[in-house]
């Protein structure tokens, strides 16, 4: 049997309004500080050219916890996209968090012993978007999180249902099967 809370994994996608770009798919690793999913955290510091990673905090002094660490899933190339990243997304991801730990899916005794690693998407067009609606960036990215935490930590889908669904879901991008 493993040790609980070595390593989960879990995603989630939750779509913008109609005329958004602001689709969220954080993918989340979330694990024990002194397991793969914290050496991964800590390898994470050491920054990537692009690929900026920044710690979720839900403001100046505010670190969430578990710590989470944000990583970009696209290059960063401008200061439209970084601030978006380290505003709307990193302020929707903190507050999943500690809503995570408000309502049990974390344990709020395993707070300081866990680490969460997101990946997360801002679609470039996103920062060039005249009519760009934050709230709903913010509501995706918040909603999104959540239930990868959750399904994370509930190991979702389960094995029998991806046995079940194999040859009925497909792809959401096409269907190459």
């Amino acid at each position: 049997m493993t040790q609980p809370y070595l390593f989960h994994a879990g995603e989630a996608t939750v779509l913008a309004k109609e005329g958004q770009f602001t689709d969220a798919m954080p993918e989340i690793l979330i694990g024990r500080t002194d397991g793969p999913v914290g050496q991964a955290f800590a390898n994470m510091m050491a920054q990537s050219k692009g690929h900026t990673a920044m710690f979720a905090i839900r403001a100046c002094n505010q670190l969430v916890r578990p710590a989470t660490i944000l990583v970009p899933k696209v290059t960063l190339k401008d200061m439209a996209n970084i601030d978006l990243f380290g505003g709307v997304v990193q302020s929707a991801t903190a507050d999943a968090v500690v809503d995570c730990l408000i309502e049990g899916i974390i344990p709020k005794e395993l707070a300081n012993e866990l680490c969460i690693i997101s990946l997360v998407w801002i679609d470039p067009r996103c920062a060039t978007d005249p009519n760009l609606d934050k709230k709903d960036m913010y509501r995706t990215n918040y909603e999104a999180t959540k239930l990868a935490l959750k399904r994370a930590l509930n190991n979702e889908p389960s094995v029998e249902e991806l046995i079940a669904n194999r040859h009925t879901i497909k792809h959401d991008m096409d269907d190459w099967s």
